[in-house]
């Protein structure tokens, strides 16, 4: 349920808010150290499965019983929103189906949650965090949802989102939903997770599921994949299908894999990718064989969001760009300003981006909701408007929807203003970011993805310090993050960034890195960072 949205020039929208519950700084922190096959990820329970040494039945009620030990109660993350009431079932079928010698797919048994934004045909709500939607129920799975059950996945149920994935407010808290309340982050309770997959991030870190599905129209997979110790994968827009996906924006929205490994993104991208009949279909993992730094061309970019804002975050970074090295790496030192026609134009990115959005948001919103047969009174921007304000005390009690009504009066897509945005900021992007590969013969970009979670508030809001999903983002390129370094018990993540349908060779670098570093922890559910609880004492 949580998709942040970030414009950097003059909105940096990233999520939402809600209960304010928060665990007193005695609780102890609740370990999670045991190596199940789960928290070692998908491809270790595909091994277990395949061994014969757990069922997928059991794997679905240890998961089930986690959620409701630390999602539902103790530390209280609020991550699942929905659990698919024959899930037991269907992991006892496929159970049996494995038993007899036939598997329906690669993912055989496999639990996954999906973010509360993509439709399902099951029982199981898509309502993007939204009590206007709160029981609608869509009556066909999104395509890339219909491939996962093909493949014999398990759709375990939903996660929490920042509302409207994050589009509803110009000061919104992030991982709060009308729907779920406020989702918190695993490594440290009163800490943000990041948006609008703020669910998916915290359910996956916490091993809730070993694999989950969020969204991105801007940094909402790549945030709180950041900030909650992922690998977070957006991939090339149109790799994935955006039908089935409550919409922002059709020119950047996407689905992509959030996950604790690259293996198991690379696992997950491999039946979500959709059928390309000139491309064809690629094998993520086998690609993976291969991954290697060595003789690559990194640009390290040095005028990221934030860039020299903060210590910790520069120090990480530069020590990732020293293993880069040490692996084999050619790094070039780069940034996306600079004296060129096509960096000059790309300043004015930031404002065109939110221009295409409040556009494609008004006409894609709609015809979605009508498209799926929306409650009638709620099918229309302008009636979700009057139906939050006649509902005010439960949808508004903190943040408004201003980003609603600067988009209800926005015309057609054939407005000029429109037509001029998307070439001020996608096209305008994309050529600076192709004339940046061509001229530093670069195989892929690498920025800092965050800097350590900001602390959930309801009067301050969103303050993210460091970003570097915009242009991937704005471009529609792929990008990944994944994890390089921790500050304070909080977890910074490094962004690759690459051209697009290059997410092979994306995740290769990705993977090299990954196995140089081993910089993944699991999160301890701690009430607040040692920092804070030295400064202030427990209470």
């Amino acid at each position: 349920m949580r998709r942040n949205l970030r414009h950097c020039s003059r909105f940096l929208l990233v999520l939402c808010l809600a209960n304010f519950w928060l665990p007193r700084a005695t609780a102890a922190p609740v370990s999670n150290t045991e190596c199940t096959a789960s928290r070692c990820g998908a491809a270790a329970l595909l091994a277990q499965l395949a061994a014969g040494q757990t069922t997928s039945e059991a794997e679905v009620q240890r998961l089930l019983q986690r959620i409701a030990l630390l999602d539902d109660a103790g530390p209280r993350l609020n991550a699942v929103v929905h659990l698919h009431a024959a899930a037991v079932d269907e992991a006892r079928q496929l159970d049996s189906e494995r038993r007899a010698g036939q598997l329906r797919g690669p993912l055989h048994g496999v639990p996954v949650l999906l973010k509360a934004n993509i439709a399902t045909a099951d029982d199981l709500p898509t309502h993007a965090g939204s009590l206007a939607l709160v029981d609608f129920k869509t009556n066909s799975d999104a395509p890339f949802v219909a491939r996962l059950r093909a493949a014999g996945a398990i759709i375990l149920g939903k996660t929490n989102l920042s509302e409207w994935a994050n589009f509803r407010s110009t000061h919104s808290v992030s991982g709060w939903s009308s729907v779920g309340g406020q989702t918190r982050n695993p490594y440290a309770l009163d800490r943000n997770p990041c948006g609008s997959s703020s669910g998916t991030g915290v359910a996956i870190a916490a091993d809730f599921a070993p694999l989950g599905v969020g969204t991105e129209t801007d940094g909402s997979i790549i945030c709180p994949s950041g900030l909650n110790g992922l690998v977070g994968l957006k991939p090339t827009v149109g790799l994935i299908e955006g039908t089935g996906i409550i919409p922002i924006a059709h020119s950047q929205d996407t689905a992509g894999p959030m996950t604790r490994t690259v293996f198991d993104a690379s696992l997950l991208l491999n039946v979500m990718q959709a059928p390309h009949t000139t491309r064809g279909s690629v094998d993520y993992t086998a690609a993976l064989a291969s991954a290697t730094l060595r003789g690559k061309r990194i640009g390290a970019l040095r005028d990221y969001s934030g860039a020299g804002s903060n210590d910790a975050v520069e120090a990480a970074y530069n020590a990732a760009i020293v293993t880069l090295r040490e692996q084999g790496a050619t790094i070039v030192e780069v940034t996306l300003g600079g004296k060129s026609r096509a960096a000059k134009a790309m300043e004015a990115a930031g404002d065109a981006e939110f221009t295409v959005l409040l556009y494609e948001f008004k006409t894609d919103l709609e015809a979605w909701l009508q498209a799926n047969r929306a409650p009638a009174d709620r099918d229309t921007l302008a009636e979700l408007i009057v139906w939050n304000e006649a509902h005010r005390a439960n949808t508004m009690p903190v943040f408004e929807q201003e980003l609603f009504h600067m988009a209800v009066g926005k015309g057609p897509l054939t407005d000029r203003a429109y037509l001029d945005a998307l070439r001020a900021g996608r096209d305008a992007t994309q050529t600076r970011l192709r004339e940046l590969f061509a001229t530093e013969r670069l195989d892929a970009l690498v920025a800092p993805t965050n800097a350590a979670a900001w602390k959930t508030d309801a009067v301050l809001t969103d303050h993210v310090s460091v970003s570097s999903s915009q242009p991937a983002a704005v471009a529609g390129w792929p990008s990944l993050t994944l994890p390089m370094a921790f500050s304070d018990g909080l977890p910074l993540g490094l962004s690759f960034i690459s051209q697009p349908w290059t997410e092979a060779s994306l995740l290769q670098l990705a993977y090299a890195f990954e196995q140089a570093t081993h910089a993944a922890q699991a999160p301890q559910f701690l009430p607040t960072t040692a920092r804070d609880a030295a400064l202030y004492g427990a209470h």
